[in-house]
């Protein structure tokens, strides 16, 4: 079947369908209360996120008069125009969800939010005092007349559009702007009246209630919060950067001052004052989003952290696991040495490699520790291990990902500390993000060398390695850790290239093997031998990947692929893709693993690492997929992880031709498998008493790869 533009899923609206997915999480009466605001929180801060990058790219491709369109067929204006139309449908969906289920069903719990024209005299008075003495400070007004030119307001903030005049003869209105302050907590808890009783309200609404004393002796006509999403995308010549880092923090000044892509008001706000805004912010109306209050969904994450423990409110909290794989205690060397072990997060306890790292900052026979860094936390235990080593004179050398996005600030932050502390701090490739997670550290062992290895497929971040399911290795193989080494040269300019045999690296050889071993089955099947793929990842978007799944799926290849978030490929068609089965699953925890199976006639390829399918991450960026080579963890992999992905009813969605996903269906009878609860059981307590529900395997042999 010839490739046409109708084979393939705009980008844009696949990454909708995932948010969309998120949404129907907080709409699912079977999550508890808080865990769906939670989820409603995610969608609104996923949109910004969207806009402040793909949205305004877009933009500027039309604003540059740019009428390309991609392999979906879609032109820059129609893209936008659809996304108009699915975000407008989402957002309503979205507080409809808010103010007629959640919050209703959260006061049965006696969990209120409250507005502040409702509270009764008493605890008006409160909050009048809370606003004079707590926020009132902090707030400067903004005029806007001809001595005072328009504010520049930030990107993402609440700001109240304040329409007032100077009471006397020639009463004039007047507009100003007052910021709702960034660095206080978006929910305020009222006096307690009962004990199990609890109430809230917005500093949003707060400061709007009481605005008119900001502007003492005048006028009032009204106030709107209003927000605005800013362009965000940094650009940054780096040939022309003498220091990557300076420049990197010149630019990140410019991010709240981008140019204007989106514009929230409330339902109340004026025709008059949304023309004022648009004119000044230079958008169109098809740029605005008007919503029913709060504006800004997003600051109702605080409002999931105020609950009780209660089964009807949260997910039962968890302690992760300590791996099976290590039965005296944390990573050690000798451990390591053995055998290789496979840690699974957020089911099995990330304290290993923190230990790991720990260990060597104070072992004396470590004489180099060498990292790549793409993100972590605040607080982090790794960058204060890494900082011990140094002190104890070990050689740490780490790359630190400056152009990690949202994250630029907090690694150079952290790229300074560590120079401060004497480690080499390096930035990676000029025009690459160093984007895989590697861990070497090199000891003297009994008068020679011996290298310990930790590749991932998530980043070396604590808090989130609770929250984002993601794979990792921990062995000594001299032929993986001879290869790692051999990529610390590269990126740290001792080397211009590498040669990779048992790792895929990008931008080097992950692309063109991938594509070889998805040719590798064709040729299997060919000859009547087994084949199958399985691939579970974030993101598939890669058209020479896409077009090479096409190809092996027409010869009969049978694929089973797991795709979290954007999906550009549309499976099921006759003659096109109706070998291939796509699905999605979110749940409780982020799926964040990557994992690549070849049957290749019975002797699987298994591969593990960073990589999407995307073309950031095949040709722009510095990836690892790594293979898993030990016979248990193989088997682990084979035998109850893939499988277990390939079963779950309950969160899985699969997509359909049309680009839309419907719930998998349970087989009449079938038991209820949620794959993310049976991790859950089966590392940190007593495993389900379920067996593994009964389906049609990724890796086929060739009799069966007709089937769909």
């Amino acid at each position: 079947m010839p490739l046409t533009t109708s084979n393939y899923i705009n980008r844009e609206l696949s990454w909708l369908e995932f948010n969309q997915r998120v949404l129907e999480e907080a709409q699912d009466p079977t999550q508890p209360l808080l865990e769906r605001l939670k989820f409603l929180t995610i969608v609104s801060s996923n949109l910004d996120e969207f806009f402040e990058i793909r949205v305004a790219a877009l933009k500027q491709l039309l604003e540059n008069r740019s009428d390309a369109h991609g392999p979906d067929g879609l032109r820059p204006g129609e893209t936008l125009a659809a996304i108009r139309k699915r975000v407008q449908q989402m957002v309503s969906d979205q507080y409809e969800l808010l103010h007629k289920t959640l919050l209703p069903a959260l006061a049965e719990r006696n969990i209120f939010l409250r507005p502040v024209a409702g509270l009764d005299e008493v605890r008006l008075e409160w909050t009048r005092e809370t606003f004079r003495k707590d926020i009132l400070p902090i707030l400067t007004p903004l005029a806007v007349d001809p001595s005072h030119p328009f504010p520049q307001l930030l990107n993402k903030s609440v700001n109240l559009a304040v329409l007032y005049s100077k009471p006397g003869p020639h009463e004039s209105t007047r507009h100003a702007f007052v910021q709702v302050p960034r660095g206080i907590p978006r929910i305020i808890a009222l006096p307690a009246t009962q004990p199990d009783r609890k109430e809230f309200i917005l500093l949003s609404d707060l400061v709007r209630h009481f605005v008119g004393e900001v502007f003492p002796g005048m006028k009032i006509h009204g106030s709107w919060p209003t927000r605005i999403t800013r362009n965000s995308e940094l650009y940054i010549d780096e040939e022309e950067a003498q220091n990557l880092l300076l420049t990197i923090e010149e630019e990140l000044q410019k991010r709240n001052r981008g140019a204007a892509v989106r514009l929230e008001i409330p339902q109340d706000c004026p025709l008059e004052i949304e023309n004022y805004l648009l004119g000044r912010f230079h958008l169109r109306p098809e740029d605005v989003y008007r919503v029913i209050d709060p504006v800004n969904l997003t600051q109702l994450f605080a409002l999931t952290e105020a609950g009780r423990n209660d089964s009807l409110l949260r997910d039962p909290a968890f302690t992760p696991a300590q791996p099976a794989s290590l039965p005296g205690g944390p990573a050690d060397f000798e451990t390591i040495r053995q055998k290789d072990i496979l840690l699974h997060h957020p089911y099995e306890s990330f304290t290993p490699i923190v230990t790991l790292l720990e260990n060597a900052a104070g072992d004396p026979d470590v004489l180099a520790i060498k990292m790549t860094l793409y993100r972590t936390s605040g607080d982090s235990p790794v960058i204060n291990a890494l900082i011990q080593a140094a002190h104890n004179e070990k050689q740490v050398t780490v790359l630190v990902e400056l152009k990690a996005r949202f994250d630029e600030a907090n690694n150079i932050a952290w790229a300074k500390k560590m120079e401060e502390a004497g480690i080499h701090v390096v930035y990676g490739l000029v025009g690459l993000k160093t984007h895989c997670k590697t861990l070497l550290i090199v000891r003297r062992e009994e008068g020679h060398l011996r290298s310990y290895l930790h590749l991932g497929t998530g980043n070396y971040h604590p808090r989130t390695a609770r929250l984002y399911t993601d794979l990792g290795l921990l062995t000594s193989r001299a032929s993986l850790t001879t290869e790692v080494a051999a990529l610390f040269n590269v990126l740290t300019g001792m080397s211009e290239t590498a040669h990779f045999d048992e790792l895929l690296v990008a931008p080097f050889n992950l692309a063109p093997r991938l594509i070889e071993m998805i040719n590798r089955e064709r040729a299997h099947l060919r000859a009547g031998r087994k084949a199958g793929i399985f691939i579970k990842v974030n993101s598939l978007v890669d058209q020479q990947i896409i077009d090479t799944l096409y190809a092996a799926s027409q010869e009969g290849v049978s694929i089973d692929m797991v795709i979290r978030g954007i999906c550009c490929l549309r499976p099921g068609v006759p003659g096109l893709s109706e070998t291939i089965r796509v699905r999605s699953i979110v749940d409780r925890f982020l799926e964040h693993s990557r994992i690549y199976v070849f049957h290749n006639d019975g002797d699987p390829l298994i591969y593990l690492g960073s990589a999407d399918l995307m073309p950031r991450n095949l040709h722009r960026r510095v990836e690892v997929v790594f293979p898993v080579l030990d016979p248990d963890i193989r088997r682990q992999i084979l035998d109850w992880i893939q499988p277990s992905y390939l079963a779950d009813n309950v969160k899985a969605r699969q997509l359909g031709p049309d680009g839309l996903y419907t719930r998998s269906p349970r087989p009449e009878g079938a038991p209820r498998y949620r794959v993310q609860e049976e991790f859950l059981h089966r590392y940190t307590a007593t495993p389900l008493e379920l067996p593994l529900p009964a389906v049609t395997p990724a890796i086929r042999p060739a009799s069966g790869a007709q089937q769909s």
